[in-house]
């Protein structure tokens, strides 16, 4: 299996789905598939969205609240309802039409790169505890904050101890994975959990986030970098236009 089809979360899911969010998936008929590239927000009685909305209520409805729904390679972040409410769904309705709103699963679909739905328990990550892991050659290098807005103050009394737990998690999954050059999202949940969120492909176009570029000697371990605090000037501070 290559890198880019085992970042597929049905491909990986199989390998890790005791360490993940539980998660059901709707293979899409061809019809659908380009009713998503398309765009298509909803679709007449028998058509292949409708046949879709059909499936995905039949998967949902295994789920106690909202769900949170995504494609082979993406999630609609780029949404309003993402923007909003973090991407929750309520009905099989608006998880379809929150995809098709979707211009990075519109483009994935167009690609060829879309096959399932995945489908899982909504739930409102603590953005502190979001991270990325960066894995060479089976072992953890750098780990980054995934959340680059703002720096968290509470991550610097924890953060020696949150690389111990993504080290030893790492270690423990390894002989496990068949990419070894792979970057991981993971979650550390309030019960001092770890589980993964996604996989990505090792190098651009995945982002490097703090580590700013992959040109660098990935034998060294770089350990865990997080946003530095604000700046704060002091003294006479000239502005000149």
């Amino acid at each position: 299996m290559d890198e880019k089809n085992f970042c597929r979360m049905v491909n990986w899911y199989p390998f890790f789905a005791g360490k993940t969010f539980m998660t059901s998936f709707v293979k899409l008929r061809s019809e659908a598939i380009q009713a998503l590239a398309n765009g298509e927000t909803e679709g007449s009685e028998g058509s292949a969205v409708d046949l879709t909305i059909k499936d995905l209520r039949k998967a949902m409805s295994l789920i106690s609240g909202n769900s949170f729904v995504s494609v082979d390679l993406c999630s609609p972040t780029d949404t309003e309802r993402f923007e909003t409410k973090r991407g929750a769904v309520y009905s099989a309705e608006s998880a379809w039409f929150n995809l098709a709103s979707s211009t990075k699963v519109r483009q994935s679909a167009a690609a060829g790169e879309v096959e399932y739905i995945s489908i899982r328990p909504f739930r409102r990550m603590n953005r502190p505890r979001e991270f990325r892991l960066f894995i060479k050659d089976g072992k953890l290098k750098a780990m980054s904050q995934y959340y680059l807005i703002r720096h968290f103050r509470r991550l610097e009394g924890v953060k020696n101890n949150y690389w111990e737990m993504a080290k030893n998690f790492v270690d423990e999954i390894s002989w496990n994975l068949p990419i070894k050059d792979i970057v991981m999202d993971i979650y550390f949940t309030s019960n001092q959990e770890i589980y993964i969120v996604d996989f990505n492909p090792w190098g651009n176009p995945t982002e490097p986030l703090m580590l700013n570029s992959w040109e660098r000697d990935w034998s060294e371990e770089i350990g865990i970098i997080l946003m530095p605090p604000p700046m704060s000037i002091s003294g006479d501070v000239n502005i000149s236009f």
